[in-house]
């Protein structure tokens, strides 16, 4: 049996079911979007805790993941022409406003970079070009942080995604993969002026505030009445996506990482220990997307019509 006829079964029994489940987004190629979106997150997070805390190594990085997302999401796209359709459709579109966010950020982040890692060969950190580069990259930064949460949020034909919470959420998700950016950079020897202290911190506080926005969505989702939505909460929590969640987001990408957190507040912590902890949290980031994006189930192509009397 070919791929295509394959989709086309899977399309046809989709069909004959009230709620049937998305999979343009995770599943084939679409998982090359939910790729695109994970690390351009932890980019725009990196790039904003590196200028924070002065990280040469933490903004190369940044740079260096905003390259890779692009690639993956141009993957998705299948053909490059794509990518200008998308793109000519920004006053409507926040998946086009993301791409615009990108292409601010990477030539932004490249005139903000070569100064500071070839130093007095092209132009100087404080010249016009440089401070041109700031702005791009912070501008495109932005966006970057947040356009996705305002995609799902958009999302009527989806109810679990339509909720008013998932921009806050996915910036705040930016922010834990930022953290997790600067971790790594520590653990493998990069300088900045955070202490290490001061990043568990800074991971404890979003994970925290991650967990509240994430519980506030599901419970919403839970209680509004739909039923797309209960079953969308279902499936993350006793379905076929319950495994993802259970054993990427919680065991990977929170008690591990919050188990090693506490025991570098409350002692010490190798290298290795702390590569581990930035590595896990963000692998958890990956799996809640993963797992909210596959858990989304369609509102119903068609309602029962109640008999007249």
């Amino acid at each position: 049996m070919s791929a295509s006829t394959s989709r086309y079964d899977q399309l046809i029994q989709d069909l004959r079911s009230e709620l049937r489940p998305q999979r343009a987004w995770g599943e084939g190629r679409g998982i090359f979007m939910v790729i695109g979106h994970f690390v351009l997150g932890i980019a725009a997070g990196t790039w904003l805790l590196a200028l924070i805390y002065e990280s040469r190594a933490g903004l190369a990085l940044a740079f260096v993941l905003g390259a890779l997302g692009g690639i993956a999401e141009l993957v998705d796209l299948g053909h490059p022409a794509r990518f200008w359709r998308m793109a000519a459709r920004f006053r409507t579109s926040w998946v086009a406003r993301g791409f615009w966010g990108l292409s601010l950020f990477l030539p932004g982040a490249f005139l903000y970079l070569v100064p500071l890692w070839l130093p007095g060969t092209l132009w100087t950190s404080g010249s016009l070009l440089a401070w041109i580069g700031y702005a791009l990259a912070l501008a495109g930064m932005v966006l970057l942080m947040g356009y996705m949460g305002f995609v799902y949020s958009s999302s009527k034909a989806i109810p679990f995604w339509n909720s008013p919470v998932q921009p806050a959420l996915y910036v705040a998700y930016a922010l834990r993969g930022g953290v997790a950016g600067l971790l790594l950079v520590h653990a493998f020897g990069g300088a900045s002026s955070a202490s290490f202290t001061a990043l568990l911190v800074w991971w404890l506080a979003v994970s925290a505030v991650v967990a509240a926005l994430f519980a506030l969505e599901v419970h919403g989702a839970w209680t509004g009445g739909n039923a797309a939505a209960r079953r969308s909460v279902h499936e993350l929590f006793a379905g076929r996506i319950a495994i993802y969640f259970y054993g990427g987001t919680l065991a990977v990408g929170l008690i591990v990482p919050a188990w090693l957190a506490w025991e570098g507040i409350s002692g010490t912590l190798s290298l290795q220990a702390m590569a581990v902890l930035g590595l896990a949290s963000a692998l958890g980031d990956f799996f809640v997307k993963y797992s909210t994006i596959r858990a989304g189930v369609h509102l119903p192509v068609w309602t029962r019509l109640t008999p007249g009397r």
